[in-house]
């Protein structure tokens, strides 16, 4: 097998074939490459080290002898919860109940069928106003988010800010939330069974923020609330319609700021989409 030559330069990581001598050589990282590494780590979730102390992987295994027999413990209420139609069933339930988001969110805090609450620091409601005519919906928390407990406020938020600022909106005139309010660990997508799971909750949120508009942030937001299998590149763009027991409220599938930092030549594309939010705000559309 071929081995690979790995440099840190300007721009990026290039390859080259190994040296004579066999060893793979790396040269010297420069302040700014180690600064953008550890930047990157953070937004891919490498972000907890798996031990301070060295770990002798040679040493022997130590054999403890063989403990008395104990009467079986007693289950723990923090156990993991098997997801199941019954699962859902409760999360419907449960967040049909809330009459207002502070009983929405108690009743989320006590829910215990979804196992990201066992990995999460703390669970990420909502930021904004709830009376605000626009509400906005991502897929789920990263690492800033799971630490500060709010959503997009890590590298992608800040875009969002910027994004919302270029067409006369702040955090203070908008409401946001996520699909699935508990961080996936290391910020893998949510599986299926973890948004049906969530989904009820933030249909109730939507349901009780009553916005005027929706903007769907990303192809897991907008499949999931628009129960769409198209790409959101085909999806972006198009208003759509979102129904609530209330009413129907206008929907804006979009691209999400994490993508657009790692495709910003793609910014453009939300940009019209951002224009044609800012065009159905001032009732021109």
């Amino acid at each position: 097998m071929r081995s690979l030559y790995r440099e840190v330069a300007s721009g990026g990581i290039t390859t080259r074939p190994p040296q004579p001598d066999g060893y793979a050589l790396m040269s010297a990282p420069t302040t700014a490459n180690v600064g953008e590494l550890l930047e990157w780590y953070a937004e891919m979730g490498v972000d907890v080290a798996l031990s301070e102390e060295p770990v002798d992987r040679f040493k022997p295994a130590e054999v403890s002898p063989t403990p008395a027999p104990t009467a079986p413990s007693v289950r723990r209420p923090q156990a993991i919860v098997p997801t199941s139609d019954d699962t859902a069933r409760q999360a419907r339930d449960i967040a049909a109940t809330a009459q207002t988001l502070d009983e929405l969110r108690g009743a989320l805090e006590a829910f215990e069928g979804c196992n990201l609450r066992l990995t999460a620091t703390r669970m990420v409601f909502s930021d904004g106003s709830p009376d605000g005519r626009v509400m906005l919906v991502g897929e789920g928390p990263g690492r800033d988010e799971d630490i500060q407990g709010l959503p997009f406020v890590g590298r992608s938020g800040q875009l969002l800010d910027r994004m919302l600022g270029a067409i006369g909106l702040d955090r203070d005139a908008v409401y946001i939330a996520n699909i699935v309010p508990w961080r996936p660990p290391g910020n893998r997508r949510p599986t299926p069974q973890e948004t049906a799971v969530c989904r009820p909750f933030i249909e109730r949120q939507i349901e009780l923020a009553d916005p005027d508009f929706l903007i769907l942030l990303g192809g897991a937001a907008a499949s999931e609330l628009l129960d769409s299998r198209e790409g959101i590149l085909k999806l972006r763009g198009r208003w759509r319609s979102y129904e609530t027991a209330r009413r129907q409220i206008r929907a804006l599938p979009t691209l999400h700021p994490a993508y657009l930092l790692r495709q910003p030549l793609h910014k453009r594309f939300a940009w019209r989409d951002f224009l044609s939010l800012r065009e159905a705000l001032d009732g021109s559309a």
